[in-house]
């Protein structure tokens, strides 16, 4: 185990995490240069697409300094945008190192700060790094300091690196194999699970380090926490495609394939072996969202999607959920809004199947007669209520200071509160809090299109707080969406209500009959548009030769259809409605 280092690549995203990856690929051969391309730890189309690591992704590398040394590299790649937090957590309890990546041109970001907290919470060895130096940034010198006062070391204990052209690449591995501890051992026989995929032949695959033992192909072993005993059928490597072995021993990174076709038996943070160990806090899903089906027989798809799903990011919490309109589907938790939009896309990828997506919304305690309820779906919020109160986040925006004017003009739009300032050289850290509800909106984007993109932030569920809110319904062609019931504040209420039918009057397409458009709170009705029917041209009956008769007998029989359809029509909501009814 002495030549055996584990580490994981932490940084805000956009920092170049996986491009530095992949020069480390190249340098130590892992990779071979025929098969080579940009960004190679990023497995997903959808992370390609969007430009951002979505899943952790871990590799082992044969590096060599010398001609008489050889270490084992385990690296584990993660996301930078903090909606992927969970990832990153479980992935630095598998590791002894970090290195902490900071982009050179923009200096320490909000979740820089985030992320060196957790691996410092976890007693890893920290290495700081400046990345994309090929840019020549003029204030290179003040950003290696930064980042030498945030790690309390010296400024000659920062690397300095270039992801793009490999410059400074090869000292930064020789100086992970130097400065990462190696993995210690212990009785027993344990290893512990922070990742899953699910194969339809090998069944459930574990992502695993190995802290004690061996594991071996045909041996019997058992889920600690599920009490499920199972053969292993193969266990491996990750190069970085799974590449089977003799055994996985004690220290090493790898997978274990189970067997097990039932995808609600095995948990993220279990114990392979004989002796649990200590797994991971559950995640406390922030964002709930109903999903349906987008055809009604695919609700059994639909769950067996949503399982395997969870396979890869057990930080999606489902239950089932039913609606008069839509049927039988699911109320899904997430991390965030971002992490809601890629995990509905992966569905609808992944699995072929396209969702009907409810308002995101938040959590509220709400006071009745019969106690304090927590509700975590808008529909179910009661009319008959005592008081309710919000999650509310403890916020860090970090932002050039000419930008500070333009950050302070969000407060009343998102009812930001600013706690403290911090001044970091030519920039400042905003300590505020926020409802999360108005966090869960637009605020990512506004944040980045009053500062040019520069300010960056990262948040914590810090508590609750009370909140004067009220349910909103909205009717479409007199019926119920419960996708677009939403949870208001009461002096935005008429505001909302308003903005929300005039913009489902644009969105929303004409149908052969006419859709009003209603908000309501209870029983009264605060807002309403109509969107009238498409009109059929009928030709210009009497004014070319053909006798108008025909034509008014022609309108009479449109007419009896419209009403036919007005009792029978139904319109359906499409996600890219909701995404747009999202922005304030």
């Amino acid at each position: 185990m002495e030549n055996i280092r584990n580490f994981v690549i932490i940084a805000h995203i956009d920092h170049g995490k996986s491009t530095l990856a992949d020069r480390m690929l190249e340098i130590t051969g892992a990779v071979p240069k025929r098969l080579m391309r940009p960004q190679y730890l990023d497995q997903m189309d959808l992370e390609r697409e969007r430009g951002i690591t979505i899943k952790m992704t871990p590799v082992r590398m044969i590096y060599r300094p010398e001609p008489d040394q050889e270490y084992v590299l385990n690296l584990i790649d993660t996301p930078g945008h903090s909606d992927f937090g969970y990832e990153v957590s479980r992935a630095l309890k598998a590791v002894e190192g970090a290195v902490l990546l900071v982009d050179a041109t923009q200096g320490i970001q909000a979740q820089t700060l985030a992320n060196f907290e957790t691996a410092r919470k976890a007693g890893l060895k920290i290495i700081g790094c400046l990345n994309k130096i090929d840019l020549n940034p003029p204030d290179l010198e003040k950003k290696v300091k930064e980042l030498a006062n945030l790690l309390n070391e010296p400024t000659e204990r920062i690397y300095r690196v270039s992801g793009k052209t490999g410059e400074g690449v090869a000292e930064l591995l020789k100086g992970i194999a130097k400065e990462v501890p190696p993995p210690r051992s212990d009785r027993g026989k344990q290893a512990l699970i922070f990742d899953s995929v699910y194969n339809d032949h090998k069944g459930i695959i574990a992502y695993v380090r190995v802290f004690s033992g061996e594991f071996s192909a045909k041996e019997e072993s058992s889920l600690m926490a599920a009490d499920r005993r199972f053969n292993i059928k193969e266990v491996g490597i990750f190069s970085p495609e799974f590449k089977p072995t003799e055994k996985l021993s004690s220290g090493e990174i790898g997978y274990i394939a189970t067997g097990i076709k039932d995808p609600g038996v095995l948990r993220i943070g279990d114990t392979i072996g004989d002796r649990p160990l200590e797994g991971y806090n559950p995640p406390k899903p922030v964002v709930f969202v109903s999903l349906y089906p987008d055809e009604g027989d695919k609700y059994d798809d639909l769950k067996a999607a949503l399982n395997k799903l969870r396979l890869v990011d057990s930080s999606i919490s489902v239950e089932p959920d039913y609606s008069e309109i839509l049927g039988r589907g699911f109320k899904a938790g997430f991390l965030g809004r971002l992490h809601f939009e890629i995990a509905t896309e992966r569905l609808n990828r992944e699995f072929d199947l396209p969702v009907i997506a409810s308002f995101p919304s938040v959590a509220y305690r709400v006071k009745t007669k019969s106690g304090v309820k927590l509700v975590e779906s808008p529909k179910d919020f009661p009319d008959d209520n005592f008081g309710a109160e919000e999650p509310v986040t403890s916020l860090k925006i970090i932002v050039p200071q000419i930008y500070l004017g333009r950050i302070l003009g969000l407060k009343d739009i998102f009812r930001m509160e600013i706690v403290g300032t911090e001044v970091i050289d030519d920039r400042i850290v905003i300590s505020a809090t926020m409802p999360l509800s108005e966090l869960i909106s637009d605020f990512d984007d506004r944040l980045k299109s009053v500062s040019l993109g520069y300010a960056s932030f990262s948040y914590e569920i810090s508590g609750w707080q009370e909140a004067e809110v009220a349910k909103m319904e909205v009717l479409v062609a007199n019926e119920i969406v419960p996708g677009l019931t939403r949870i208001v504040y009461k002096d935005e209420l008429d505001h909302v209500a308003r903005q929300t039918v005039e913009e489902l009057k644009n969105l929303l397409p004409k149908q052969l009959f006419a859709q009003p458009i209603q908000a309501a709170v209870g029983s009264r009705i605060v807002a309403r548009e109509t969107i009238p029917a498409l009109q059929k041209k009928l030709g210009y009956f009497g004014k070319t030769g053909g006798d108008r008769s025909r034509k008014m007998k022609l309108w009479k029989k449109q007419q009896a259809g419209k009403k036919r359809l007005q009792a029978s029509g139904r319109v359906t909501i499409s996600p890219e409605i909701f995404k747009e009814l999202l922005k304030k």
